[in-house]
């Protein structure tokens, strides 16, 4: 698990986008904060899934089902977990 008092946005955002980049075989320069994950990335249920265990397992985080259907874009996917660090 991370440190979260040391967790910036930028290291949250590059842990999503290696993970995106390693799970949907993309370069990782075309994830950004406004690539909305299933229309652009074509990321579906198991790699969306798979995208918050990671999330939860990395920084010590839950995520209900709600949240996760809540979340469209990969910024979206990274200021929640920011969000949820800061209020620790």
């Amino acid at each position: 698990m991370t440190d979260q008092t040391t967790t910036s946005r930028e290291q949250i955002f590059e842990m999503v986008r290696t993970h995106l980049a390693n799970e949907l075989e993309l370069d990782p320069g075309e994830i950004r904060d406004d690539v909305h994950l299933r229309d652009d990335l074509d990321a579906d249920s198991l790699d969306l899934y798979e995208l918050v265990m990671e999330l939860e397992d990395t920084y010590g985080i839950s995520m209900s089902e709600e949240e996760a259907a809540g979340v469209e874009t990969v910024g979206q996917a990274v200021d929640f977990v920011h969000t949820r660090l800061s209020r620790r």
